[in-house]
């Protein structure tokens, strides 16, 4: 069987890098460090040169089940949760006990990405957590998200979480060497594609069914995260993570799998999204020096507001816009930190006058330069 050549890695500062059950389990079902030992040293010689990474781990499940015995179905929904909140600690303890830095468990269900208030507080949270210098290890909450253990994997919520935290590049580490033109096992006519521009039907029909035992995706929930990837502006890899001379090629920037390109740049998908996605009828009026400095790229301050029109909540699209002899001229769009009667508080102050004035601070912005989109050029 062809095998795959050696690339380097798309260029990039922060990624997410998800890692599948059966790296982490041995024939047993017990938690191995055997290939995340590899990763774990990608991780940090990646950190060691300034880059970011978020894993999103899956093996929670697959723990608990090799800690306790049991004859409930092994399908059952009950169980699984119970299994995750067993075996939840012990694959952060594997992870901590191989990476030299701080980690932070954050666990997610699909609720807390699709309200707009909760989507923020996931991102500002996993920002600040990078900030801090930690490695997040993420994972559904499946000890209560029933609809999302029912239908969500990691492979989706890896792209998910790419997007959220603006990454660069999503790595999906697998137990396959790639995508294949169809099941290698099966067809000895087998090739690997080594590059996907765009997924289309007929790329989607190389998948085959999951191959791990303890899995819950198989190719196709790859192939679908590497596509909600790519329409965040986000490249994929795909590449072997139990095989040692690929781990060896990460650190070296290589890799050995498939390439999935993405059409736009991250910058810019996200720059479409605010420019365009339904926002609320809010505007906050700024002056002219506030709307310079987010012409200049800075971000808004409580200090540069002289205004609010209209209702909005946390995390609401709203317009901002430069007060010109009494004309309001829109300047940019962007996810508001604060709700409108929050900004009307706050507007005209300082930003240390925040906590005082609210009793609370969710930051120093009221719209963050990574969260809003210039309407126009100058001004």
């Amino acid at each position: 069987m062809k095998q795959f050549p050696e690339r380097q890695l798309p260029a990039w500062n922060r990624a997410v890098l998800k890692v599948g059950s059966s790296l982490l389990t041995g024939a047993s079902g017990e938690l191995s460090d055997r290939n995340a030992r590899s990763l774990a040293e990608f991780i940090v010689a990646s950190r060691i040169a300034g880059r970011e990474v978020v894993l999103v781990s899956s093996g929670a499940v697959a723990a608990g089940r090799a800690r306790i015995s049991t004859d409930a179905p092994k399908g059952s929904l009950v169980l699984r949760q119970a299994l995750a909140a067993l075996g939840q600690t012990r694959m952060i303890a594997l992870w901590q006990g191989l990476i030299e830095a701080p980690v932070a468990q954050v666990l997610l269900t699909h609720d807390d990405l699709r309200n707009r208030r909760r989507y923020l507080n996931a991102r500002n949270t996993l920002l600040e957590l990078l900030r801090l210098g930690s490695v997040p290890i993420i994972n559904e909450n499946d000890t209560v998200a029933v609809e999302e253990l029912k239908l969500g994997d990691n492979d989706n919520l890896a792209a998910t979480v790419a997007a959220l935290i603006d990454a660069d590049l999503l790595m999906i580490a697998s137990d396959v060497d790639g995508l294949f033109s169809a099941h290698p096992s099966r067809d000895p006519a087998a090739r690997p594609v080594e590059t996907v521009e765009a997924i289309t039907a007929d790329v989607l029909a190389m998948a085959g069914d999951a191959g791990s035992a303890h899995g819950t995706g198989g190719m196709r929930t790859k192939l679908e995260a590497a596509q909600k990837a790519a329409s965040a502006g986000i490249a994929t890899v795909l590449f072997n993570g139990g095989d040692m001379a690929s781990l060896d090629l990460l650190a070296r920037g290589f890799f050995r799998g498939t390439r999935f390109d993405a059409p736009q740049t991250r910058l810019a998908a996200r720059k479409y999204w605010l420019r365009h996605a339904p926002g609320s009828s809010g505007t906050i009026r700024i002056d002219a020096g506030a709307a310079r400095a987010l012409l200049g790229g800075k971000s808004l301050l409580p200090g540069g507001i002289v205004g609010v029109d209209g209702e909005f909540a946390r995390g609401d699209i709203v317009e901002l816009a430069r007060v010109d002899d009494d004309h309001a001229h829109p300047v940019a769009r962007g996810l508001t930190q604060y709700n409108s009667g929050e900004v009307r508080r706050l507007a005209g102050r300082h930003t240390r006058d925040i906590e005082s004035i609210l009793g609370f601070s969710y930051g120093d912005t009221i719209v963050r330069r990574d969260d809003l989109v210039a309407m126009e050029a100058n001004g």
